[in-house]
C-alpha cells in the first residue's frame, strides 16, 4: 500500500492528556486514537505492530507445547462466586446484568473460566499436563488510566494456564513458560528483567514479572549487581547482614606526617575512611 493511502493521521502538537513519551508518540504518529478515558482505537500502523508481536508470542507458546483457545470476555457470576473472588476482586471488575437478570462480569482475567472449562472435560490424570493460552481483550476499571496503553482499561493480554499432575509437573511447566517469556521479550528487542513479584488476587506461592526497564514506569524494582536476584519493591525481602568478625588490635600511636584531613590519614594508613572515629562520630551526629 502507498503511504499516501495509509490511514495514519498525524498531529503537530502534543495532546494535553499525553504525559509520557510513548503515549505522545503513539498519538502524534497516527498509531492510535483515544475513544474515551483509558480506551483506544488501534489504527493500521499500530495493528500491524500488534499482529507481529502476537505472531512472536504464538510461535514461542506453540514451541513450548501450548495450545491456543479463545474464551468470551463476558463471564457468568456463578463461577466467580464459586471461587470466592466475586466480591474480593474489587472495583476494577465491571459487573452487569443481562435482560434476564443474570449476573456477569467483563473478564479482568480468566482463571475461573478456563478452570471450569477444563474441569468439565478432563477426567483423568492421563490427560495431563495441559497448557492452554489465549490472546484476547481484558477490561479492568483502573482508577487513573493516564499513561496511554500502560494501565489502560481495555487492553489486549496473552494469558496462559497450565494443568499438571503434581507439583513436580508444575515446576516443569513454570520453567518452560519462564524460558518462553525470556525468548519473547528478547525477540521483541526489549531491555527487560525478570523479577520476583506478589501474586496478588490470583494467589499462589510464587510469581515472576518480566519488567521492561523504563523511566516512565510506575513500578519499582530492587536488584543485586553481584547476583541474579531481582524483585518488585512490594515483594523484595531484606535480611540483616552480619559484619565479618574482626580481631581487635592493640592501641598504638602512628605518625601521619603531612596528613591534614581524615581522607589523608585514611589513604596514608590504607584504611577505610568510614571506620575512622571522626567519620563514625560525624555520621552519628548527622543521623547517617
Amino acid at each position: 500500500m502507498k503511504v499516501s493511502k495509509m490511514y495514519a493521521p498525524t498531529l503537530r502538537e502534543v495532546p494535553s492528556e499525553a504525559e509520557i513519551p510513548s503515549h505522545q508518540l503513539l498519538l502524534r504518529a497516527g498509531f492510535m486514537r483515544k475513544s474515551t478515558n483509558g480506551m483506544y482505537t488501534y489504527l493500521p500502523l499500530a495493528w500491524r505492530v500488534i499482529k507481529k508481536i502476537e505472531n512472536i508470542i504464538r510461535e514461542e507458546m506453540d514451541h513450548a507445547g501450548c495450545q491456543e483457545i479463545m474464551m468470551p470476555i463476558m463471564q457468568p457470576a456463578e463461577i466467580w462466586k464459586e471461587s470466592g473472588r466475586w466480591d474480593a476482586y474489587g472495583a476494577e471488575m465491571v459487573r452487569l446484568k443481562d435482560r434476564h437478570g443474570h449476573e456477569y462480569c467483563l473478564g479482568p482475567t480468566h482463571e475461573e473460566m478456563v478452570t471450569t472449562l477444563v474441569k468439565n472435560d478432563v477426567r483423568s490424570y492421563r490427560q495431563l499436563p495441559l497448557n492452554l493460552y489465549q490472546i484476547q481483550d481484558k477490561f479492568r476499571d483502573e482508577r487513573r488510566p493516564r499513561f496511554g496503553l500502560m494501565r489502560s482499561r481495555d487492553f489486549i493480554m496473552k494469558d496462559g494456564y497450565s494443568f499438571d499432575r503434581d507439583e513436580a509437573g508444575l515446576d516443569v511447566s513454570y520453567k518452560a513458560m519462564y524460558d518462553a517469556y525470556d525468548k519473547i521479550f528478547t525477540r521483541c528487542g526489549l531491555n527487560f528483567r525478570p523479577v520476583e513479584a506478589d501474586s496478588g488476587a490470583i494467589g499462589g506461592t510464587g510469581s515472576h514479572e518480566f519488567m521492561v526497564l523504563a523511566d516512565s514506569g510506575e513500578a519499582e524494582i530492587t536488584y543485586c549487581t553481584k547476583c541474579d536476584y531481582a524483585a518488585d519493591i512490594e515483594k523484595a525481602e531484606l535480611y540483616p547482614i552480619e559484619a565479618p568478625a574482626e580481631e581487635m588490635q592493640p592501641l598504638t600511636e602512628v605518625e601521619t606526617p603531612h596528613c591534614k584531613t581524615i581522607d589523608d590519614v585514611s589513604a596514608f594508613l590504607n584504611a577505610p575512611v568510614e571506620k575512622s572515629i571522626k567519620a563514625v562520630a560525624y555520621q552519628c551526629e548527622k543521623g547517617l
